[in-house]
């Protein structure tokens, strides 16, 4: 497998907190608090560590505990801008948060070119794959004027075509239904049938997944705030990433990959799943007979 050399999972500890700085964030469930970009979370320690982290969702900033940079917090800051701290040069801090918005995306698609290699045998899609990998590799290491003229949506948009057929590749035996980008907000999918299903980019917040098993589902920036996932099969789900799992809820039953560790918040009681009631005129997702989208169950 082609490898880049870069780090792709986040370490705090050698990041001048980024992420607590670079990106806005609006009150709301997610956060306790309106922070425009730019501006240093209040949490924010002078040692660039949150004063919070241990009590973030109890305070009310379950959003910040789901956020991954995918390692681009520590090659930005110690690579890319040498050590240098935005706290030092404010030309520096501009420069250094307008880098954060390209290289976090980039280091991203590394993560998933990486797992995509790992499904994909040899052959011409896999040189592909390792093309754009060596290529994304490549533009992560550029200065900050090299990384503010990157085109992210336009590689963005050619590599997630490469990604979507080596899922499409890996699911061909046990393909299962095409819901990518569907809205499942709230959905009582326990019927729905979704191993090797495509859930590309679906909004599946809220959604009641207990005792689904998902098989080789492509959960490809699929959105898993508040999801219930307790008993779920997750265990050969095809892209689905750690910050997923946490933005999710889950018990000791839930079957994960053997790479994820199952998150601290989520119940050491084992549920039973009950079986979702025989459809009405309605559909598995998640949709009344009226035709209007399910509300969000509170949290």
């Amino acid at each position: 497998m082609a490898d880049t050399g870069h780090e792709l999972a986040a370490d705090c500890t050698r990041c001048f907190g980024i992420c607590c700085v670079a990106p806005a964030f609006a009150a709301s469930a997610d956060f306790a608090i309106d922070k425009p970009a730019g501006r240093p979370c209040p949490n924010l320690g002078a040692d660039s560590r949150c004063g919070i982290h241990r009590e973030l969702r109890q305070r009310g900033f379950p959003g910040c505990t789901v956020f991954d940079c995918f390692g681009a917090g520590q090659h930005l800051s110690h690579g890319t801008f040498g050590g240098r701290d935005w706290r030092d040069d404010p030309t520096v801090a501009r420069r250094m948060f307008d880098s954060f918005a390209v290289l976090r995306p980039l280091h991203e698609l590394l993560w998933y070119l990486t797992e995509a290699l790992a499904l994909t045998p040899p052959g011409a899609l896999r040189d592909e794959l390792t093309a754009a990998l060596t290529e994304t590799g490549r533009l992560t290491d550029g200065t900050p004027e090299d990384l503010l003229a990157v085109d992210v949506d336009g590689h963005r948009d050619r590599v997630n075509r490469l990604l979507s057929r080596a899922g499409e590749l890996a699911r061909a035996d046990e393909a299962g239904s095409d819901r990518r980008g569907a809205v499942l907000i709230g959905a009582d999918l326990r019927r729905a049938g979704l191993a090797g299903a495509n859930l590309r980019g679906a909004c599946l917040i809220g959604a009641d997944l207990r005792g689904v098993d998902l098989g080789a589902a492509d959960l490809t920036g699929a959105d898993l705030r508040g999801a219930d996932l307790r008993g779920a099969d997750l265990g050969r789900c095809l892209f689905v990433h750690q910050s997923q799992l946490d933005a999710a809820r889950g018990d000791r039953s839930t079957a994960l990959p053997p790479r994820l560790r199952r998150p601290a918040h989520w119940s050491l009681t084992v549920t039973p799943a009950r079986r979702a009631p025989a459809s009405r005129g309605g559909s598995a997702g998640g949709r009344p007979a009226g035709g209007r989208p399910a509300r969000p169950r509170r949290r």
